[in-house]
């Protein structure tokens, strides 16, 4: 890094792939409804290799409360099962021996408080993520700063940008967890 604008630069791009970060991780987070999104973090061992169950099936959501999931080799289906099972997802899924139905329970009122509580943790996360970012550009600015390569007031400059950025991405996380906390604690 040579300049103060393309040390914010990095910080940026870097702050906006926390925020992306996040949405996926917020996105396997259980709603009342269904979404395919619940699988994403779903792995089995196929053929000695760990492989999310999106690689080894299609998955389909046909009604708000139903995801299905269809494999493209019947033979795994009761691995798939068994995976999602021990997932920890709070669903109880069922097989046909051609396609597995996954009912998504309405939830209760305990359940959303405790999806609540991880979406906070997710959240919690992610801005230290975004603090650590900002604590690397500070100190790649005071380097700059202390070579002598810049002067006192683009240092001082550049702090105030870098805390600009970090304020501006710490509000568009709150806002995304806010939504997704409505979306929990909603009942349908």
């Amino acid at each position: 890094m040579t300049t103060v604008k393309e040390i914010e630069a990095s910080a940026k791009e870097r702050m906006e792939k926390a925020l992306g970060d996040l949405q996926h991780a917020m996105a396997t987070i259980r709603t009342g409804r269904a979404s395919i999104n619940l699988l994403d973090n779903v792995r089995l061992d196929y053929y000695g290799t760990p492989t999310p169950v999106n690689q080894l099936a299609n998955l389909h959501v046909p009604e708000p409360g139903m995801i299905t999931v269809q494999p493209w080799d019947t033979s795994q289906i009761a691995p798939i099962e068994k995976a999602i099972r021990n997932a920890d997802l709070g669903v109880n899924p069922s097989n046909d021996g051609k396609l597995i139905r996954i009912p998504i329970p309405p939830l209760n009122e305990e359940r959303r408080k405790e999806l609540a509580k991880k979406l906070n943790g997710v959240a919690e996360d992610h801005r230290v993520s975004i603090r650590n970012i900002r604590r690397d550009a500070n100190e790649q600015i005071k380097k700059l700063a202390k070579e002598k390569k810049i002067a006192e007031d683009e240092d001082r400059r550049g702090h105030d940008e870098t805390q600009k950025l970090t304020d501006s991405y710490m509000a568009k996380l709150d806002q995304l967890a806010r939504a997704k906390e409505k979306e929990i604690l909603e009942i349908k």
